[in-house]
């Protein structure tokens, strides 16, 4: 009973903290996400050679005053989306045991990091100049953010899982808390009343990670076809056979060498 209240607490802890940093980021401007823009700033200025101001109520602004990392560049929605990855991932795999409080904070330190690691390359993207011909500049600028934010997700979600552990229908998890924060609420806040704009972001949120996940699994398929195949049995046997080999000559070296002494 104990352990369950436990983790019904930490469960709570974990919503209300979310809850609390979505509220904080839909009515917060650029003075007040500095916690996250600064240091999102300054690796951005470390791998693309530009430099950049502050500016109140702004963001910071590039000497040239082509570009603006403002509010919508801060990432607190991944953010969001890898803390609750983090903590909730665990919070099920170990239900019936007692977990430490001190997993939150590490999780939300952990995520802090990937999420200026991953609002870097966003930016970075951005600053590229890339351009894809077939779509809006808008259209263009939501494809990026999700292919990097979803797409670091999942590295997150590979890296702290034990790559050897993942299994194709876990990548069900980042997928579902990344729909939750980045659809369910806005859903919910009533975003659907804005029309065609929403309803267009809502195809790409939807489609996009989908697809990525199609490629992974893709990539399942093929590693296991090629380890189904012949050959692959074959060299795996080859290989076995060669350690063997090299194991048993090692053995009698050493026993040679015994020998003599």
């Amino acid at each position: 009973m104990k352990r369950k209240i436990i983790w019904g607490a930490q469960l709570a802890v974990v919503a209300l903290c979310a809850l609390a940093l979505k509220y904080h980021y839909s009515n917060a401007t650029p003075d007040q996400l500095r916690w996250i823009l600064a240091p999102t700033t300054l690796l951005v200025e470390l791998v693309s050679g530009k430099s950049f101001e502050f500016e109140s109520y702004t963001g910071y602004m590039s000497s040239d005053h082509t570009f603006v990392i403002a509010a919508p560049c801060a990432g607190v929605n991944f953010l969001i989306t890898a803390f609750l990855m983090l903590i909730l991932r665990r919070l099920w795999r170990y239900r019936f045991q007692a977990n430490a409080w001190h997993f939150i904070p590490l999780a939300a330190v952990t995520a802090y990091g990937a999420t200026l690691i991953a609002n870097t390359a966003r930016i970075w993207l951005a600053l590229s100049d890339l351009e894809i011909r077939w779509l809006t500049a808008n259209q263009q600028h939501r494809l990026e953010g999700i292919v990097i934010y979803f797409g670091f997700l999942l590295l997150l979600f590979l890296v702290t899982d034990r790559l050897h552990s993942v299994t194709p229908s876990r990548l069900l998890v980042p997928l579902c808390i990344y729909y939750a924060v980045t659809l369910a609420l806005p859903l919910l806040n009533g975003s659907y009343k804005q029309g065609a704009a929403f309803w267009e972001h809502f195809a790409f949120v939807f489609i996009l990670p989908l697809l990525i996940i199609l490629c992974i699994l893709c990539l399942f398929v093929a590693k296991f076809a090629y380890h189904a195949t012949p050959i692959a049995l074959h060299l795996r046997t080859f290989h076995l056979n060669l350690r063997t080999t090299f194991a048993f000559r090692s053995s009698n070296t050493s026993s040679s060498s015994n020998g003599d002494d």
